[in-house]
């Protein structure tokens, strides 16, 4: 890939690759409508804290286990 493109200048790149990411953060801003203050709170006390409290029981347990992380369990 580096080949391919190498006769682009490094500006030309850092320019493409801005307006591609705000076209997509505009176009995403731009799909999904914004929510008021009362649903974010709604959302942050109703969810988010319920969910966060479980994970850190989950944790917890794991911990107190010594259920250690999966990914590096082959690595030892």
């Amino acid at each position: 890939l580096e080949s391919l493109f190498s006769w682009v200048p490094g500006i030309v790149w850092l320019l493409m690759k801005t307006c591609i990411f705000l076209l997509f953060y505009l176009w995403f801003r731009a799909t999904f409508p914004r929510y008021r203050y009362d649903q974010i709170m709604r959302l942050g006390w109703k969810i988010f804290i319920p969910v966060t409290l479980v994970w850190l029981v989950v944790v917890a347990t794991a911990q107190v286990y010594d259920i250690g992380p999966w990914f590096t369990e082959g690595l030892s």
